[in-house]
């Protein structure tokens, strides 16, 4: 294996060692702070409809 070889797998595995990083950071924190924003957001909504029907 020569220089420009090495230096590409070192390259390949940057990118792909960046990629599972930023892929094991979606899937533990923002997809769940969206997901518990949207249903916090909806039930907020929900409950100011339910006190608007009540009147």
């Amino acid at each position: 294996m020569d220089l420009s070889q090495f230096s590409g797998f070192l390259v390949f595995l940057t990118i792909f060692t960046m990629g599972f990083w930023l892929m094991i950071f979606l899937i533990t924190f923002i997809i769940p702070y969206w997901l518990v924003g949207y249903f916090k957001e909806a039930w907020k909504y929900r409950k100011e409809d339910k006190a608007v029907a009540k009147k």
